[in-house]
């Protein structure tokens, strides 16, 4: 981030991602304020997600804004819940691409949270930025999977639409963000494979895509120090695997030995128990990060096998 302070706007920063983010930013000593429907306390602004407030004010004049704002995609696949994961997501970047495109001394860059889920199922070969297959079209998957897929396409879509000038654009196609934070995603696979619970699902082909925080973090700062790049990044670790091996993994991480395997079905019930869906456990993500790799970037946890060591270990000590 350069020499000296800058200010980081978050809209939706109040999540796991934004906790990260913030924390980080913080700790190098930036000014950050997150926008929220439900503000507590300092360095937190109201707004509702798509419409113009008083929050345009920490707009104008903020070097950075990072908007992550979006209904959780932890929940069940309902139309209603699809909607409001289109709308939150598609609405908030509609109405900050507003507020950067009216401010008098606008950001120089907004990077935009997307989703790794906008590549295709597949098994063959790895998604990258360059040739990488976009989803929708795939044979044999539901066909909710392809709205999944509309929702990161639109959600992109209504960055690229604002006029913006003056300020770069990043879409960040993010894996899942492992954290040993509570209630995260690496929080709920550790707590099935500590129960013993986890083994491979469906065969566990499905290739599984992550990114360690520490590794999102400094990835999230060579963008906003890299004036060179723009568009759509893969924030993902260059080791995607099986979900079996992923798995396997994170059990010995744990020092679990046994994984219970658990067939198509047997996902569907304890998807619908957590109040979850099996797209999250069956769709196979194998992303690899082109860009981020041609810029440079070195990766401190390339392989799950470590990364899951360090997670564990730090959640134990906390």
């Amino acid at each position: 981030m350069g020499a000296g302070a800058v200010k980081v706007v978050m809209p939706g920063g109040t999540g796991q991602v934004g906790g990260i983010l913030e924390r980080a930013f913080a700790a190098q000593g930036h000014d950050v304020v997150v926008l929220t429907r439900s503000p507590r306390g300092v360095g937190q602004v109201y707004w509702d997600g798509s419409t113009l407030g008083d929050w345009v004010k920490e707009i104008d004049g903020s070097d950075v804004v990072v908007n992550l704002a979006g209904r959780s995609v932890s929940c069940r696949y309902t139309a209603e819940n699809l909607a409001a994961m289109m709308s939150s997501r598609v609405e908030s970047a509609r109405v900050v691409g507003e507020a950067i495109g009216a401010a008098a001394r606008p950001p120089r860059l907004w990077m935009q949270m997307s989703t790794a889920t906008i590549y295709a199922h597949r098994f063959d070969e790895a998604n990258d930025e360059y040739d990488g297959l976009i989803g929708g079209g795939e044979a044999g998957v539901p066909e909710y999977w392809a709205y999944s897929v509309k929702i990161a396409r639109d959600w992109e879509a209504a960055q690229e639409r604002a006029v913006t000038p003056d300020t770069r654009k990043v879409a960040l196609r993010a894996a899942m963000v492992m954290s040993p934070g509570r209630g995260g995603v690496f929080d709920v696979l550790s707590w099935m494979a500590r129960l013993g619970l986890g083994g491979p699902v469906a065969g566990g082909r499905q290739y599984v895509s992550w990114i360690h925080d520490r590794d999102f973090v400094r990835a999230i700062r060579l963008l906003i120090d890299r004036d060179d790049l723009s568009g759509a990044v893969n924030l993902a670790a260059p080791g995607p695997l099986p979900q079996r091996e992923f798995m396997r993994e994170l059990r010995s991480a744990w020092r679990m030995p046994v994984g219970l395997p658990a067939t198509k079905r047997m996902a569907e019930i304890g998807a619908f128990a957590m109040r979850s869906d099996t797209e999250l456990l069956l769709k196979s993500r194998r992303v690899t990060p082109g860009r981020l790799a041609d810029a440079g970037f070195t990766f401190d946890f390339p392989q799950w096998d470590t990364a899951a060591a360090d997670l564990a270990s730090r959640r134990r000590r906390s």
